[in-house]
């Protein structure tokens, strides 16, 4: 039978279009998207958003902002601190953090076609598992936040990266706070 060696070859010749087309672009370890390590604004010289989460292109008030280029957003300046972070073992916002949320809930109100994912994250501590899901607990917690602020639940994805993406390296106190957090990544 002729027929075999060319199944044989068809299946390896799909499993390697399925393994490629299921690979990762992945993003840095900062939260941010743009691959590079920093995450630039658009229609800005010279300025870098190193560790805010921000996805290149995506939002200055320039033409090329989230309302397809109509350039004109009801508030076109994506707040600038965009990331928050948690308590040990904690999906409770911190009260210092609740006027950063007010700001991005206030920002995606006033522009519809905008949209954010939080980047839920945690420290190295506990399972891979466990932190996985702290990590959607947390981003979920500030989702929540952001819907009683009226913010379309259209507009809001959450993504958990558990212990994954450090923001900091080391196993003190200091890089554990760093990495207990939820980026705001437009």
């Amino acid at each position: 039978m002729q027929l075999k060696p060319y199944v044989r070859s068809l299946a390896v010749a799909f499993s390697l279009a399925l393994v490629a087309g299921c690979s990762s672009i992945g993003g840095t370890q900062d939260g941010s998207m743009s691959g590079s390590g920093t995450a630039g604004v658009a229609g800005t010289s010279g300025t870098s958003g190193v560790g805010t989460g921000q996805v290149n292109g995506s939002g200055t008030g320039n033409g090329s902002g989230l309302n397809g280029g109509s350039g004109q957003m009801a508030d076109s300046r994506i707040p600038a601190t965009r990331t928050i972070y948690f308590a040990f073992d904690s999906d409770t916002i911190r009260p210092e953090f609740q006027s950063v949320l007010n700001a991005h809930a206030s920002f995606l109100r006033n522009n519809t076609n905008a949209s954010v994912v939080l980047q839920g994250h945690t420290d190295e501590r506990g399972t891979r598992e466990y932190n996985l899901a702290l990590g959607e607990r947390r981003a979920g917690a500030v989702e929540e936040f952001l819907s009683v602020q009226g913010v379309s639940p259209s507009q809001v994805d959450v993504v958990s990266y558990g212990e994954e993406r450090p923001a900091a390296r080391g196993s003190n106190e200091q890089a554990y706070a760093q990495n207990r957090r939820v980026v705001f990544a437009y």
